[in-house]
């Protein structure tokens, strides 16, 4: 299994665990600081959630605002924010994968949950 059939060289996969810790914690920096935009209504109703999903803004255009027909707005909110949540999961996705699925090789170390 390994190289001459000895044991794996611990401070080499120490080391290559501290530089994934390294990257993932960079990598959830940057989606912390990112920022996406998810509308509805044709642009009625705009929000603007980080990569790591929290919502930072939303923008209504008064010709969505009806006194009388407050559900329609809430589902527009609704969806709007549904829209900025999904395009951040994707960049979640797009960030983090190549990074997590490194850590889902089964290092065959117990007590790791990767």
């Amino acid at each position: 299994m390994f190289p001459g059939g000895g044991q794996p060289n611990m401070q080499a996969l120490l080391k290559q665990a501290q530089k994934m810790q390294q990257d993932l914690a960079q990598a959830q920096q940057e989606l912390a600081e990112a920022k996406v935009t998810g509308s509805a209504g044709g642009g009625l109703v705009e929000a603007t959630v980080t990569g790591a999903g929290e919502l930072v803004a939303l923008t209504i255009a008064p010709a969505a605002v009806d006194p009388e027909d407050t559900e329609t707005l809430a589902d527009l909110v609704l969806a709007a924010v549904r829209d900025a949540n999904q395009s951040a999961q994707k960049m979640q996705a797009e960030r983090m994968g190549p990074l997590t699925q490194g850590l889902g090789g089964g290092s065959g170390i117990p007590g790791l949950p990767f």
